[in-house]
This record gives C-alpha cells, sequence and structure tokens, in this order.
C-alpha cells in the first residue's frame, strides 16, 4: 500500500470517529431531555441537591454598560441568590393575603326513592297498596367565590363579597387562608349594588383588610386581583394587571354602576375578591367580566370591581340594617368625561363642562321629575358636593334617608340651576 493511501485512510478513521463522537454528544443530550420531561420532578430535586453540595469553581465575569458577562467552568452554573425576590405588590400583596377567603354557596338538593311491600315487588300482597316513596335534601355545594375580611368588631369578623356569590344559598361556609372551612352567617345583602356581608367568629380572623380612596385612581395605575378562581382549589391566586378606566358606568340588573375597568385577570370564582393598589388597600371589590362582545367574538381583558368609596357607604348600612332602604332621584343618567367628543356633540354638551353626570332620562313621576329636573341637564354638584360620577351620586344620596331634601345643582344650556329635590324609595 502506497504512503499516500495510507494517508487517506487514517483520515477516514479519524473522520468517522469524530461523527461516532457528535452521535454519542446528541444521544446524550436527547437522553436528558427526555429524562427531564418525564421526570421534571426528580430532574429539579437532584439539581438542587447538587447545587447545595458542588465544590467552589473558578469563575469570571464581564460587565459592560447594558448587563454582564459570566465565564465559569463547564457544569457549574448556580442560582444566584443575591437577587431580591419581593416586589411592590408582593408587599401589597402580603398586607392582605390573610384577609382573603373562599367563599362557599351550599344549596339543597332532593333525591327521590320509591320502595314497595316485598311482597308486591314479587306478585303477592293486596293488589291495592301503592308504592310509598320518601325524598331526603342534603346540602350540597352549589358555587363558589371570593370575599375579604375588613374588621371584626363584637367578636365578629366582617367579610364583604358579592351577592351573587350567595345568592339562594341555603347554607354559607368560608375557607380561611389556611385552608380552614368555618359557618358563616349572612349579615345581609343588596342585589342593585351586588354586595353582601358575612360574619364569622373573630377568634378566626388574622388579618384584615384596609379600604383605599377609590376616588383617586389613575388610568395605568397598577393593581393586583386576588381571589379563588374556577375554585378554592386556587385560593389566593394573584393576578396583576393595571386601571383601564378608574370610572366606567355600565348597566347590572337593570341598574346603573360606576365600576373600575381592570386588565388583571378575573375569572368565575374571583367574584368578591379585592382590587388591591400598591399600598396594600382594598379599592374595589371583583365583580363580573366581559367574555364576549355583543357579535359573539371572544373578549379578553376587560374586567369590573365595585369601587371602594361605595363598598364602604353600602357595607355600613348592611351591617346596621341588614339592608339597603335605598333613596333615588328616578334619572338615567351618564358620565361626561366617559363621552367622546361626537356623543357630546350630539347631546349638546358644551365643550366647556369636562365633569358632571349628564341626565339622560327622567322618569316621570319621580323625585327629579317633581323637582325640574329635566333630560339633557348636566349635574354638577349635590348637597354642595362636586359630581363627576354615578359613584359619588350614589354616595352622597346614600348618606341620606328616604324623604330627605337634597339640593342638586345642574348645568343647563349654559347656566347654573339649584333644585331641591325630596328623595324618594327606590322601587
Amino acid at each position: 500500500m502506497s504512503e499516500e493511501q495510507d494517508k487517506q485512510r487514517n483520515t477516514r478513521k479519524k473522520e468517522n470517529n469524530r461523527l461516532l463522537t457528535k452521535a454519542a454528544i446528541i444521544g446524550v443530550v436527547a437522553g436528558l431531555l427526555g429524562g427531564g420531561i418525564a421526570y421534571g420532578g426528580l430532574s429539579v430535586a437532584n439539581l438542587n441537591s447538587n447545587a447545595s453540595s458542588s465544590t467552589a469553581s473558578s469563575s469570571s465575569s464581564n460587565t459592560g454598560e447594558t448587563g454582564s458577562v459570566t465565564t465559569s467552568s463547564s457544569g457549574t452554573t448556580k442560582v444566584n441568590k443575591s437577587r431580591t425576590t419581593s416586589g411592590t405588590m408582593t408587599s401589597a400583596y402580603k398586607k392582605v393575603k390573610n384577609s382573603v377567603i373562599s367563599v362557599l354557596n351550599y344549596k339543597y338538593t332532593s333525591s327521590s326513592s320509591s320502595s314497595s311491600d316485598i311482597y308486591s315487588i314479587f306478585g303477592y300482597g293486596d293488589s291495592d297498596s301503592s308504592d310509598s316513596s320518601s325524598s331526603k335534601k342534603s346540602l350540597t355545594l352549589y358555587s363558589e367565590g371570593s370575599g375579604v375580611i375588613y374588621t371584626t368588631a363584637n367578636g365578629k369578623g366582617y367579610i364583604v363579597t358579592n351577592n351573587h356569590v350567595i345568592s339562594g344559598a341555603a347554607k354559607v361556609k368560608v375557607m380561611l387562608d389556611s385552608g380552614k372551612t368555618i359557618a358563616a352567617k349572612v349579615v345581609g345583602k343588596d342585589s342593585t349594588s351586588d354586595l353582601a356581608v358575612l360574619s364569622i367568629d373573630s377568634k378566626y380572623v388574622t388579618q384584615t383588610a384596609s379600604f383605599g380612596d377609590s376616588s383617586s385612581l389613575q388610568s395605568a395605575q397598577t393593581v393586583i386581583a386576588i381571589g379563588s378562581p374556577e375554585g378554592y382549589e386556587y385560593a389566593s391566586t394573584v393576578t396583576q394587571g393595571i386601571i383601564s378606566s378608574p370610572s366606567r358606568t355600565i348597566t347590572y340588573n337593570s341598574n346603573q354602576m360606576t365600576v373600575i375597568q381592570t386588565d388583571a385577570a378575573i375569572n368565575s370564582g374571583n367574584s368578591g375578591g379585592p382590587l388591591v393598589n400598591s399600598d396594600g388597600q382594598v379599592i374595589g371589590i371583583n365583580s363580573m367580566k366581559v367574555s364576549s362582545s355583543s357579535s359573539g367574538d371572544s373578549v379578553e381583558g376587560i374586567g369590573f370591581a365595585i369601587p371602594s368609596n361605595e363598598v364602604v357607604t353600602i357595607v355600613n348600612q348592611l351591617v346596621k340594617n341588614g339592608k339597603i332602604t335605598r333613596p333615588q332621584l328616578g334619572i338615567k343618567v351618564a358620565a361626561i368625561d366617559e363621552l367622546n367628543s361626537y356623543y357630546k356633540k350630539q347631546l349638546g354638551i358644551s365643550t366647556s363642562l369636562k365633569k358632571g353626570l349628564y341626565v339622560a332620562g327622567v322618569t316621570s313621576g319621580s323625585a327629579a321629575a317633581s323637582a325640574g329636573i329635566k333630560k339633557g341637564d348636566v349635574i354638577t354638584a349635590a348637597d354642595g358636593k362636586t359630581v363627576n360620577d354615578v359613584a359619588t351620586l350614589h354616595s352622597i344620596l346614600y348618606s341620606h334617608s328616604v324623604g330627605d331634601k337634597v339640593k342638586i345643582t345642574v348645568n343647563r344650556n349654559g347656566k347654573t340651576m339649584t333644585f331641591t329635590v325630596t328623595l324618594q324609595a327606590s322601587n
């Protein structure tokens, strides 16, 4: 064999060895990936164990203006534990986490069974005998929601939740942050505002949440929603978002409500849970979401919470009276800062008016109609207090009783007018 042939043969051997080496490496990598997928928990446990027992190795880093490059010996990469794991919203969450609970709605379900005399079953006995039937009722978990403990008084812990969460309940229980389930009593509920108050023994309360001022909210402000989406299995779930609109007027159960709009994820089971600001204050009670448009298209990121200022007004009355006797004006309104320039022009609203409530309709024979308020007026104040949204107007009205007289200031065709309205009871 010539010297040239020997060189070619040696070259082919080296190339084959390199190919075998590459194949072996690929096989090992594929095996590791397969093991990681099939035994993810075991792999993580081993990784943690190895990391804690590994010996120190040499490493160097090159830090530039935009970051850093770290070089270390192969197979010795570690988790950097010097970094903080907390943030602004983590601190906020800790201020309320133990006050957020799951609300369990139990209803009676009937199961009927029929039986007859054993002799009749086999064709014996009195032919006139009839089957005897019995019906049993048992408590069954019907639905779940969320709630937040906001105060203690007289040996009781008070919880605010949504009315629709406990609607029709034969019995209500709550699951605490600890996982313990206890009985709760319905103190009062109000379908118009969709709020309800429950009470538990105060010995179970380890933390209470505080309410913030919802009138000071701004669009794009960071918030978190806490609750039990899809049930208590996901209790204390936290989602983060922003205030999409601090004041949005919607219609719920044929009633107008001013709510906070947020893009923080709110799902079934979140109802009644708190919407929390960066200071750890409850600024709203999560209530509903838009899941689809009028055309049937899926919608994401549009959730609503009842403003804390209105929540406080309602829960105080529910604790004192067990119900809401609500005075009303008998009007339908729209906050003008929610209307675009086209609608303002169509409705004849002066461009100089930036805030207030446009009166879109007045019920015949209502308190407002009797006082002289007309469709097209813009309410700017009540009781001498500036009114910019429905929640503010509600708070003012709900501080009064049926039969009280309230001064309502409106702008009519550029002129300021004040009417004295005698409040009537809502239907």
